[in-house]
């Protein structure tokens, strides 16, 4: 497998550098339910450079999976802007933010939401296929994939037949095999043990290393917080910097 992997991001807003590959400006949530009003999130700011590795944490029910949500195009902001590589979401219609979503974006979350049916090598082939690669091409790169991060003894291995930690190591696999710009993760080693969450760790920084590629990780972990190039805490709807010790939870 090629280590070095060069991406190349769209042209970004004029106020915004080249490098920065996901962005958001101004940024509000706000759910209703007849007159009452929920702000979620009130006027976030945030770019992510090319190879950056962000922590968001913050309190439970704080708004840190709905931010990455809206970062991920999978939810609509009540206002404001969200930026992927030099691409704001919002002049892009549904067909066209599901493309930039499988080239430029990977996601992770708690539960690995693999495909039980199919084998680790089908699961991380599948964004490849969506974007139209060739069968042969799809599970070339996915094969490569998997032995990065240390399963090519499990290539034809079903999610059941996988430890937690190795169906985790499967689900970033898939998320980088398209070679995304920003990889977006929720909780990536809450479900799992403490050595087994520090084997995550180590593979992410060593991808990280070896891709260039961005991580954004909203994490309760202060181990991985700590660790990692920047951390940002979700207070009152809008992110601060550093790490706040007892606002963890």
């Amino acid at each position: 497998m090629n280590s070095q992997v060069e991406i190349h991001p769209e042209e970004s807003r004029p106020q915004a550098t080249a490098e920065v590959v996901l962005a958001c400006h101004d940024l509000t949530k706000v759910y209703r339910q007849g007159a009452n009003e929920l702000h979620v999130l009130r006027g976030v700011e945030l770019q992510v450079p090319k190879g950056e590795r962000l922590a968001i944490v913050g309190a439970s029910g704080s708004g840190k999976s709905t931010l990455l949500n809206l970062l991920g195009g999978l939810d609509t902001p009540s206002t404001g802007e969200v930026w992927v590589g030099g691409q704001n979401l919002a002049t892009l219609n549904a067909n066209e933010r599901g493309w930039l979503r499988n080239s430029s974006l990977g996601f992770v979350y708690q539960f690995h939401h693999l495909l039980n049916e199919f084998t680790a090598l089908e699961n991380v082939a599948m964004p490849l296929l969506i974007g139209k690669r060739s069968v042969a091409e799809s599970r070339a790169q996915a094969r490569d994939m998997l032995e990065a991060v240390g399963l090519g003894q499990r290539l034809d291995h079903k999610p059941a037949q996988l430890s937690g930690g190795e169906r985790q190591r499967v689900a970033i696999a898939r998320a980088l095999v398209a070679r995304p710009a920003c990889v977006l993760m929720d909780e990536p080693t809450g479900n799992l043990d403490r050595a087994t969450a520090h084997e995550i760790h180590r593979l992410m920084d060593r991808l990280n290393d070896e891709t260039g590629i961005s991580f954004v990780i909203v994490t309760h972990d202060p181990d991985l917080a700590g660790a990692l190039d920047r951390c940002l805490h979700l207070v009152d709807g809008q992110l601060v910097e550093g790490w706040q010790q007892g606002n963890h939870v």
